[in-house]
Order: C-alpha cells, then sequence, then structure tokens
C-alpha cells in the first residue's frame, strides 16, 4: 500500500471515528475508556506461551468416548461432485451447533452458494426433511435449484433484498453467512436476519478474518450487551430485548456463531443454596 493510499484509508477512519463522537459522545468516550483493556488483551494473546510438557488429564480414555461427526466423514469422502471449500476447523464447529436439528425438519440458508457443494452436503446431514435456501450475487448459482432446494440471486448488503427473501421465506432455522466476507456485507446480514431466525436458532459467520477485522469489532459491541446488568433489583436482572433473545455467542478461529433462546428470558436470576455462610456474605 502507497503512502497516499495509508493516508486516505487512516483520513477515511478518522472520519468514522468523528462521526461516531458526534452522534454518541457519551457512549464513544465510555467505550474509548476500555481501550487499554482491550489493548492489554490483544497484547496477551499476541506474547502467549502455552505451559511446558502440558498434557491433557483425559488422554488416557478409549477413542470410542470420542463423538462421531458425519460431516467430517462426508467431506473427507468427498473426491468428485460439486467443490466445497472450507476450513477443515469448521466441520467440527457445525456439528457442535446443528447436530440437534439432524432428523427433524429444518429450514437453512447459506449465503455463497459458490459451486452447489455444500448445498448438497447439508441435504445428506440434515436429511430429507431439510429445506435449503441458498443465495449468491451470481446469476450462474440458479443452476443449483432443485425440489428441495431454492436459490435466490441478490447482494446480501442490500436491505430491501432481505427484506424480500423474508417475504417469500417465513421460517429459517440455521443461517450460514459464507458469502461476500465484507465487514458491511456482514453486518447487514445479521441485523436483518437474526430477528427473523427461528427461536432456538443458530446463525453462523464465517471467515471472519485479521485481527483488526471490523465485523469482529461489531461483534464484541454485541458481547457488552449481551453482559448488560441494567434493571438490577432484589428478585434478578430484567434483561434487555437482546438478552431475553439470545442464549450465547461463540467465538472460535475466523468464526462465530450466535445461538436464540427457544423462548425468551423473563428474569436472570442468582439464587443462593446452602445454609453455611461466612458473615461478611449477607443475601
Amino acid at each position: 500500500m502507497s503512502l497516499l493510499s495509508r493516508f486516505k484509508s487512516r483520513y477515511k477512519d478518522l472520519q468514522k471515528i468523528t462521526k461516531v463522537f458526534i452522534q454518541q459522545p457519551q457512549l464513544s468516550f465510555k467505550r474509548l475508556t476500555r481501550l487499554p483493556a482491550t489493548l492489554r488483551g490483544f497484547n496477551y494473546s499476541q506474547e502467549w506461551q502455552p505451559s511446558a510438557n502440558k498434557q491433557p488429564s483425559f488422554s488416557g480414555l478409549p477413542a470410542v468416548f470420542e463423538p462421531s461427526n458425519p460431516l467430517k466423514s462426508y467431506i473427507n469422502s468427498h473426491k468428485e461432485g460439486k467443490g466445497i471449500l472450507k476450513w477443515d476447523h469448521y466441520f467440527d464447529i457445525y456439528h457442535r451447533h446443528f447436530k440437534k436439528f439432524v432428523g427433524h425438519e429444518v429450514h437453512i440458508l447459506e449465503i455463497g452458494v459458490f459451486s452447489g457443494g455444500s448445498l448438497e452436503m447439508w441435504r445428506d446431514y440434515f436429511g430429507s426433511k431439510c429445506h435449503i435456501y441458498g443465495v449468491d450475487i451470481q446469476e450462474e448459482c440458479k443452476m443449483y435449484e432443485n425440489e428441495y432446494t431454492n436459490i435466490f440471486i441478490g447482494d446480501q448488503a442490500d436491505r430491501k433484498f432481505w427484506k424480500l427473501f423474508k417475504d417469500r421465506v417465513p421460517v429459517v432455522d440455521i443461517l450460514i453467512d459464507d458469502g461476500g466476507h465484507q465487514a458491511e456485507q456482514q453486518i447487514v446480514t445479521l441485523e436483518e436476519m437474526l430477528p427473523h431466525l427461528s427461536p432456538g436458532g443458530v446463525y453462523l459467520c464465517e471467515d471472519i478474518h485479521g485481527s483488526y477485522n471490523d465485523f469482529a469489532s461489531y461483534l464484541h459491541g454485541l458481547i457488552n450487551s449481551l453482559n448488560d446488568m441494567i434493571q438490577l433489583s432484589e428478585s434478578g436482572i430484567s434483561p434487555t430485548q437482546f438478552q431475553r433473545w439470545i442464549r450465547s455467542i461463540h467465538f472460535y478461529p475466523y468464526v462465530t456463531v450466535i445461538e436464540k433462546s427457544e423462548k425468551p428470558e423473563e428474569k436472570i436470576t442468582a439464587t443462593g443454596h446452602g445454609t453455611e455462610w461466612q458473615p461478611f456474605l449477607k443475601f
């Protein structure tokens, strides 16, 4: 990158920061005060080294206890046919969060059809009750449409496209974003589709690459909201709408998974159990 290009990029970043400070000065300043802790954590991760000679305490367990992963079996045997391009560690992530849907009626949306191979993989994994929807910006991907797969051509960064999609597809249980991988595309997709996702549904975004990824920063904002303690009372926390519906957010290398609750959480409580307490701790 030339010096001029670098200057233009930094200038645009400065404009974005200035705009946010003007629009939300108090919140912006509060977030800025957390910057030292953010940098501290980042520096720790960059310098982190494992303890020497550490072995897992469960290393002696027989192999029979290792859970099987049909997705790994599928991809390892897929030598010909429609192309599938995924990072190898994704298949364990998929199985961990998707296995509860196997064998049931499930509506799955994958953004980024590419060569169509993963659409066939999902059908094999979830079974004959699976309804598959693919979204891609390339018209050629329409060729992968069949009796159980519907293909929609559109731009995932276009909110109007998502409105039309939601009108035509009222139920989505699983969303996999393997589309354009640009932060604005991912943010728009999440904002438009996370509320539309079924109770108990799973959102998964792939290929969140780079230490300074804007979408990763956006996700950190979601984590802050998940940890809110705004309406504290003696009976517990009255959760925000986000906390009522978002059960968990998981981070993996290049992947984030958000799981929705089956039903809204009405109260977040902490209950003491037992009869013997130190005198300095009162309930």
